[in-house]
């Protein structure tokens, strides 16, 4: 089990959102680079970063994150409003070790495949989901797709994985959404990462027992309900 924690950022801001509520962010620090410092500090060696701006299209931490990536002992997944081939080209030229795909991996798989195949194992295909529906543009909107006909055209690429987002469990520390890991991975031999409603060690074993190999942490670090130095531990 991979323990990644999650920077989310929002107007420059390191934020976590509640069930993707832009509307009532819990702010965590106005600085994000010093976040990264602290969490490598800690032990990690990958994060999981988020343009919270970007996803949604109403603004851009791009020169932020970039100077994330600057970081030599940090691997950075960087994720948020990537939705063109160049956006994909600029991110992993800058420096980061996978870029996530959230909205362009549901409404336009053709260039997720095109993606992938000229990044091998670099890519990663986000998977939120709300009420079984994907969601898409920073969870604002969701997709009338088929999840099982969707993450079937995502199995045979050459993705460094996928992420699950249990929309409404994120933010709420309430426990994991098993019964969908466990239904996404009953679907995809790729790699998973999951997130939504972590809140303990026992939760991060459950998770790995129902098939992540991942764990992308936010809230529950943030508010000391799960100690980083333990996790990394598991």
């Amino acid at each position: 089990m991979v323990v990644i924690p999650a920077i989310d950022i929002l107007q420059g801001r390191c934020v976590r959102l509640t069930q993707g509520d832009y509307g009532n962010p819990t702010i965590y620090s106005d600085d994000p680079a010093a976040v990264a410092a602290d969490l490598a500090e800690s032990g990690a060696k990958r994060v999981h970063v988020v343009d919270l701006d970007a996803a949604r299209g109403s603004g851009s931490n791009r020169d932020l994150i970039k100077g994330l990536l600057k970081r030599e002992d940090l691997q950075v997944q960087v994720g948020g409003g990537i939705r063109t081939n160049d956006a994909v080209d600029a991110w992993l030229d800058a420096g980061a070790s996978a870029v996530v795909l959230g909205t362009v991996a549901v409404r336009d798989p053709r260039l997720l495949e095109r993606s992938a195949h000229r990044y091998p194992g670099r890519l990663i295909a986000a998977l939120d989901i709300r009420d079984n529906r994907a969601a898409v543009s920073g969870w604002t909107q969701t997709e009338p797709v088929m999840i099982g006909a969707l993450v079937g055209r995502w199995d045979p690429l050459p993705l460094a994985g996928v992420i699950l987002t249990c929309i409404d469990r994120d933010g709420t520390m309430t426990g994991p959404d098993l019964e969908s890991l466990k239904r996404l991975r009953a679907m995809t031999g790729l790699t998973l990462q999951y997130s939504g409603g972590v809140s303990s060690l026992d939760d991060i074993a459950n998770v790995a027992a129902a098939g992540a190999q991942a764990v992308i942490l936010g809230k529950a670090l943030y508010e000391g309900k799960v100690s980083l130095a333990q996790a990394l531990a598991l």
